[in-house]
């Protein structure tokens, strides 16, 4: 097989796969990330567990995946990882103190 004429940037899955925060209202990024996810869990048959899911934030739409993709220029990879982590600011001195009954 020859080498290809030309490269085209990151589609060799050698892109940052981490969504860009700056560009994104990352709250609903992640809720419609979970949405998805949670369907598909709850759906599906399969005994692979997915490593994250696609979003195209502007159609409000994704698909799970289970390895590392190729995005196109509207999608943000959000890994299973993150779905699935709480999060939530850590509980400050004070709000340890209110909840001892103090």
């Amino acid at each position: 097989m020859s080498p290809p004429s030309f490269v085209i940037a990151g589609a060799g899955g050698n892109a940052s796969l981490t969504p860009r925060w700056d560009r994104v209202d990352s709250r609903k990024l992640i809720a419609l990330a979970r949405k998805i996810y949670f369907q598909h869990l709850s759906e599906s048959g399969h005994s692979i567990d997915p490593c994250g899911v696609v979003v195209n934030i502007h159609l409000s739409d994704g698909r799970v995946v289970f390895e590392a993709p190729t995005l196109l220029p509207d999608e943000q990879f959000i890994s299973a990882d993150l779905i699935g982590r709480r999060l939530r600011r850590p509980r400050q001195l004070k709000d340890r103190l209110r909840g001892a009954g103090m």
